[in-house]
């Protein structure tokens, strides 16, 4: 009687990808952009620890679909930057992979046609490619890492880097985050819950053993340092926002009881401004009322894109600049919410002269 087959009954295909270092080597960060990415995280860690005054500003598409819209973008919001930089340090957006609830277009890593061609290969080049072009016209990376493997691909772009609020509670995850080489931000999970995200941060920060695979695609066993600049984000959930200066001082509150630094970043989007794109501007005028007044909020993440508002993946044809996941702010009112947020910061600084 031929045996029963037990393994990979669910398995209907196998692609072959190649190693993270085969495609750096194809795709190679030279040295003075690796000087740039070095620079950046230095200044995003003083920042998130309290030893910079000024704001760090995570603004950009809810996720990437078309690499040259992501650069006309980047290009437009560099402008921007480099006006607020004596009060932001503006980093962009750049998220390749995006999380669902159930079921949806999983991102340009996953499915770069957007057709359901899943060609991921193509994806992690085109992700590459997109962050070495930024990187090039020196706008700071940031993104979100979702699948635990595949920031090998790009890890040394990255700027800035956030665990999900449906990640937070994952202990690889956590893992993850204690190696990584920049600073991450742990957002509160989808109900609201902030003490899970205080927990990870306390998690990551930590040493740990854990399975990976190398740069060469080698499975492996990695012994992490912990990440000493993990901070939370704040983005709302179903029990409601937790923008305002009540919430936000009961989270500084948690994390300074766990011995963490008092200081948090607010998502204005998300949650906490119910997923509609045109209340972000509202979010953050309370967030920078806060700021003014010397909160201890560190940073600011905003959803904005060329052109305002979402459109399905599938339509055809799409419209240049537009989100094809959550709506987002359209960049001509997203300038006036950083200039507004630079405002605040002046008038913390203000503030902080005048402190005996």
């Amino acid at each position: 009687m031929p045996r029963l087959p037990t393994d990979d009954l669910r398995i209907r295909a196998s692609m072959p990808l190649e190693s993270p270092a085969a495609l750096a080597r194809e795709l190679p960060l030279d040295d003075a952009g690796a000087d740039f990415v070095a620079r950046c995280r230095r200044a995003v860690d003083e920042i998130v620890l309290g030893r910079d005054p000024r704001l760090l500003a995570v603004v950009g598409p809810c996720s990437i679909h078309d690499p040259v819209a992501a650069l006309d973008y980047a290009q437009r919001l560099r402008a921007a930057a480099g006006r607020l930089e004596r009060e932001l340090l503006v980093v962009m957006r750049v998220y390749f992979e995006k999380p669902r609830t159930t079921v949806g277009w999983k991102g340009l890593i996953n499915d770069p046609g957007l057709d359901d061609s899943f060609e991921i290969g193509r994806g992690l080049r085109l992700a590459r490619r997109t962050m070495l072009d930024l990187t090039a016209l020196r706008v700071p990376v940031a993104t979100e890492f979702l699948d635990t493997t595949l920031g090998q691909y790009y890890s040394d772009l990255v700027s800035w880097a956030a665990i999900g609020a449906r990640t937070v509670e994952s202990q690889v995850h956590r893992e993850l985050a204690s190696g990584l080489s920049m600073a991450v931000g742990f957002k509160n999970r989808t109900d609201g819950n902030v003490r899970v995200a205080v927990d990870a941060i306390r998690a990551a920060r930590s040493p740990h053993w854990f399975p990976s695979l190398t740069k060469d695609g080698t499975p492996a066993i990695l012994g992490t340092a912990g990440n000493e600049s993990g901070h939370l984000v704040l983005r709302g959930g179903t029990a409601g926002p937790n923008f305002a200066a009540e919430p936000v001082a009961a989270a500084i509150a948690q994390l300074a009881e766990a011995g963490l630094p008092p200081y948090l970043m607010v998502d204005c989007s998300h949650a906490n401004s119910a997923k509609d794109a045109e209340r972000q501007p509202a979010v953050a005028e309370a967030v920078a009322a806060q700021v003014a007044a010397g909160a201890g909020i560190m940073g600011v993440m905003l959803e904005s894109n060329l052109v305002g508002g979402t459109q399905d993946y599938r339509s055809r044809p799409l419209v240049y600049g537009r989100s094809v996941t959550d709506p987002c702010l359209p960049l001509e009112r997203t300038v006036p919410v950083l200039e507004r947020l630079a405002e605040a910061v002046r008038g913390r600084q203000r503030l902080a002269r005048r402190a005996p």
